[in-house]
């Protein structure tokens, strides 16, 4: 039997659905998946990184949908918890959704699929819960912002809430635990990976403006966008 592999990826979610791609294309031993910056190698484990490659993590994100569409808003919630070990739960997850019982058994995967279900409520509870307590500025520039501390990393969800709400304007909603964005600029929603100063967000009043502070920002890729809406669920963002 090939040694096992735990494998790393740069972080993302479409990174992670990359990993499943090659895992079930090479047909590899995998003994855990993680984020590069939290490997943690294993005894008897070799590691090898994969890069992220969107047409790979699209196939695959097509393929469940295929398989279940009901199924898709509960990974990418459980995916967004952070849990310790979520993607080994996930993989676990996909390769009995698309393999059967080749790797693990139908009775363990309702244990796995029970904490999944557990991680992903959470993070529907969270999301609710943002949505409820967030309060809002404008800024020189007219923009909506707020800074949140989330307990799971729920901004990709909170586009769609947010553009209901604050129609024909734009708004930036910042995580100061994981130290990026989300902003939307009325044609676009984009993932700002930077630290914004604390005092900024201290301010009483417009007089600081605010788009001089976004000075990357990065389109989210397909899967952190309103991929529900052709399943029985709603769109998520």
């Amino acid at each position: 039997m090939e040694k096992a592999k735990t494998l790393m990826y740069e972080g993302g979610f479409n990174g992670f659905l990359t990993v499943i791609f090659k895992s079930f294309k090479e047909n590899l031993n995998v003994s855990d998946i993680q984020k590069q910056r939290d490997i943690q190698k294993g005894l008897f484990s070799e590691t090898e990184t994969v890069q992220l490659q969107s047409d790979k993590a699209k196939r695959v994100w097509d393929g469940i949908q295929k398989k279940d569409r009901t199924a898709l808003k509960t990974i990418y919630f459980a995916y967004l918890s952070e849990k310790t070990g979520i993607e080994f739960l996930l993989y676990q997850y996909i390769h009995h959704m698309f393999f059967g019982e080749a790797k693990i058994s139908s009775e363990a995967i309702k244990d796995v699929f029970l904490k999944l279900h557990q991680y992903a409520g959470m993070v529907a509870r969270e999301k609710h819960r943002i949505e409820a307590i967030a309060t809002f500025k404008d800024s020189q520039d007219q923009i909506h912002y707020t800074a949140v501390t989330p307990y799971h990393d729920v901004l990709p969800l909170l586009s769609r809430y947010y553009r209901s709400k604050f129609p024909g304007k734009e708004f930036l909603i910042y995580d100061n635990k994981r130290k990026y964005a989300l902003f939307y600029n009325l044609l676009t929603i984009s993932h700002i990976s930077m630290e914004i100063p604390t005092d900024f967000f201290k301010t009483q009043s417009s007089s600081k403006p605010l788009k001089p502070l976004i000075t990357k920002t990065v389109p989210y890729p397909f899967s952190r966008r309103a991929n529900f809406k052709n399943s029985n669920q709603k769109a998520a963002v």
